[in-house]
């Protein structure tokens, strides 16, 4: 299955951005994360700072204090006035995904992917997790911080990602239900991680891998 595409939901400090691109870089598939944002920007015709900036305001202006709004797969266009605002910005991207998993396939972070994807028969979902004490050394690798300042910001990355997921998806960002594989990257390593992703792949799509 030449397009098969994996999704990587993530805790802060987890690793799964690493084991995301160790995994494309083994399978030889693409691998997006930011890059989405450009890509949609390109398809949508808006201005890719637009996408950039929304990612930056609903962190600061409590956005997700709203209802949330369930992804549908519909699109706003150019004479709506909500065209630009952040939910339609995200259909735009979700748009991109799907164009991805139909085409080249990929490795994908993020994003609520595996809902947008929930119904596509070549998709993995993948959610890699581990113990606080794991975020905690991972984390405190690429950050400038430590102690409790340092756990209140994985915290805040975390909560983050949770309400960005339940506001699209109206479901539980943590919820085991919502993927294939959940994994412990403190037990696994990120090497593991990837073997055991593939080993699914190879048992769910035989040959095709």
């Amino acid at each position: 299955m030449k397009n098969i595409t994996i999704t990587i939901a993530r805790q802060y400090g987890s690793g799964g951005r690493t084991v995301g691109k160790m995994l494309a870089k083994e399978l030889g598939i693409n691998y997006y994360n930011k890059e989405l944002l450009r890509l949609a920007s390109e398809e949508s015709g808006i201005n890719e700072d637009l996408f950039l900036d929304a990612d930056e305001r609903c962190r600061t202006i409590g956005f997700f204090k709203m209802p949330a709004n369930v992804y549908t797969g519909e699109i706003l266009g150019p004479d709506s006035k909500d065209f630009t605002s952040f939910d339609n910005l995200f259909n735009f991207q979700a748009a991109t995904i799907k164009k991805i998993a139909e085409t080249t396939g990929g490795v994908i972070i993020g994003r609520a992917a595996n809902f947008v994807l929930k119904d596509y028969d070549n998709v993995i979902s993948v959610f890699v997790h581990a113990p606080q004490d794991f975020l905690m050394e991972q984390a405190g690798k690429v950050q400038s911080l430590e102690g409790e300042e340092l756990e209140k910001f994985i915290a805040r990355e975390d909560k983050y990602r949770a309400d960005y997921y339940e506001h699209h998806t109206g479901c539980k960002w943590t919820d085991a239900m919502n993927y294939d594989l959940c994994l412990d990257s403190s037990k696994l390593g990120f090497e593991k991680c990837v073997e055991a992703i593939k080993a699914y792949a190879k048992v769910r799509f035989g040959d095709d891998l």
